[in-house]
């Protein structure tokens, strides 16, 4: 397991410096520094000199990829590709275009992300496989037929409906908890109960169907219908093998998402304006504020190869087929 381990460590290293390559060409080459430097200054007609100053105080005077003035090392330390991409493997986030700690932010705004994500993905796991097992448990009768047509229902309507409605009908008309905002300790819960009960239903509809296609698809094998000749009784047979054989596709879906549960909904916390790294991105792209849009996205791509690494380790766990070989 450790070899395994470190095998995806080391393939994990060109795949994020490809990935931040390609960030660093898309930001830099398709805009340049001085598109950046207009942008920031907020000005029709921006002096060259006050370019060149805004540059130089962002460090972006330097050259993009190769220092030809320099020599050694300096050669490629000297770039805006080393400040600005290749430190980001140190964890070293830098200041944004406005002269905020981009670390010191991404810690802040974890927390409230957090504090939204996790109640929605283990809820929201739950009510799915729990909605897919009911209909599964009477499958072909009209609870199933209903359920299927409630469930695409609900995943073709768009989830910016969900949170209007929502926001009208349980923060408006009857005030039961507020519209929008976030508070910290204990009385932060009238704040995410909303959020987090739009955001278990709009999940609902795929979610409890892509788990219903699975269940179904694992009780048609030899062995369920083997069990169900001894005997077993429905629920067993579902409980018992289906759900426990059918743990490997559900591990692909529950595991990758969870680092994405750091990055925040960029749609619930904007709308609710709770200040997490969802509406931090938001605020950023709106700003133009390009180096916390690529450290953003440099540490999503590093969650999800985490999350990539944790699914491989859950299937050792879950088959014991995979632990032997």
């Amino acid at each position: 397991m450790g070899a395994y381990l470190l095998r995806r460590v080391f393939y994990a290293v060109p795949i994020l410096l490809g990935v931040n390559l390609l960030t660093f060409m898309l930001f830099f080459v398709v805009n340049t520094p001085d598109d950046m430097a207009r942008m920031q200054l907020g000005m029709k007609h921006v002096s060259p000199e006050a370019i060149a100053s805004w540059k130089q105080a962002h460090g972006y005077d330097r050259p993009l990829l190769i220092n030809l003035q320099a020599r050694g090392m300096d050669t490629v330390t000297e770039t805006v590709f080393f400040d600005k991409s290749l430190r980001l493997f140190a964890f070293q986030f830098g200041q944004s275009d406005s002269g905020r700690d981009i670390g010191y932010e991404i810690g802040q705004r974890m927390m409230p992300s957090l504090a939204v994500a996790i109640p929605v993905f283990v809820i929201g796991l739950l009510v799915n496989i729990t909605v897919a097992m009911l209909l599964v448990f009477f499958r072909a009768s009209y609870l199933d037929i209903g359920g299927v047509v409630l469930l695409v229902v609900l995943m073709s309507i768009s989830s910016l409906f969900y949170i209007i409605g929502g926001q009208y009908l349980v923060g408006k008309l009857f005030q039961l908890v507020p519209i929008s905002g976030f508070a910290d300790g204990v009385s932060g819960w009238r704040f995410i109960m909303l959020p987090v009960a739009i955001g278990v239903v709009s999940g609902l509809g795929s979610g409890a169907r892509w788990y219903r296609t699975i269940f179904l698809e694992e009780g048609g094998k030899d062995y369920v219908r083997t069990a169900r000749a001894k005997g077993l009784s429905e629920l067993s047979v579902l409980f018992k093998h289906v759900l426990r054989n059918a743990l490997i596709p559900i591990l692909t879906g529950a595991v990758v998402v969870l680092p994405l549960l750091f990055m925040g909904s960029l749609i619930l916390e904007s709308f609710f304006g709770i200040p997490g790294l969802g509406s931090y991105v938001i605020d950023a792209i709106n700003a133009q504020d390009f180096s916390i849009v690529r450290a953003m996205v440099f540490l999503g791509s590093v969650l999800y190869i985490v999350g990539l690494v944790l699914t491989d380790i859950s299937y050792t766990l879950a088959d014991p087929r995979i632990r032997l070989t």
